[in-house]
């Protein structure tokens, strides 16, 4: 019985996930990565500087650091020290610059100044998390991804597809339960847009313009 309950409700939550993802890709159709990057190895670097920092910040910040490193290999022959002069702006600028020259090093010894495409071997790299390693999947390689950053672990709790879950993994465990591997990507880049745009943290969340209104579990707790 309890099984037969626990199957009706994924089904559930599967029907509402499409529901979303069909609604949130009209009202964002354009929606990607808001980091600058041209190469795989170049979000590597900007995914471990925007911990606790804005994608804003990080795009600015790393101009500076690809004009006095353009390449794997260049950064990989950088002090850490050196690195850090440079990207201390976006906070955490030792534990950041240290992460990055032992990963660039790792790229330039062992991958031939390339990133890998599997998801073991980017975890294997210093400060690449699963947050990093999915979105790396996603937007470097086309592979199924979810992305569990702030807006998706706030997001997806407010709508109801995940109760009551914060802790990223577990929240990434529970979507790939109802997100088609296909959509896992861009769904998370477009939380991004609607955390941002609509369902905001440090405010109130605008539920009067939202387009998932009528089906957020959120909005209509609040009606009542």
């Amino acid at each position: 019985m309890a099984e037969k309950k626990r199957d009706k409700e994924l089904e559930k939550k599967k029907r509402l996930a499409l529901e979303i993802i069909e609604r949130l890709k009209k009202e964002y159709p354009d929606t990607g990565c808001t980091l600058d990057y041209d190469q795989a190895w170049k979000l590597l670097v900007s995914v471990r500087l925007a911990a606790q920092c804005t994608d804003a910040r990080v795009n600015v910040v790393v101009q500076d650091l690809y004009k006095k490193y353009p390449d794997v290999n260049a950064l990989a022959e950088a002090q850490p020290e050196d690195i850090e002069e440079i990207v201390k702006p976006c906070g955490l600028g030792k534990s950041k610059a240290r992460d990055i020259s032992k990963c660039m090093r790792i790229l330039r010894d062992e991958y031939d100044c390339k990133v890998p495409g599997d998801f073991e071997e980017l975890l294997k790299l210093p400060g690449v998390g699963r947050k990093s390693a999915n979105l790396i999947m996603g937007d470097v390689f086309g592979k199924p991804a979810i992305v569990t950053d702030t807006h998706c672990i706030r997001l997806t709790n407010r709508m109801g597809l995940v109760d009551g879950i914060k802790e990223p993994k577990k929240v990434e465990m529970e979507l790939w339960k109802i997100i088609p591997p296909e959509e896992g990507s861009d769904f998370c880049h477009r939380l991004v847009d609607h955390g941002r745009d609509i369902c905001t943290a440090r405010t109130k969340p605008y539920c009067d313009k939202c387009c998932l209104s009528d089906i957020c579990k959120k909005a209509g707790v609040q009606e009542k």
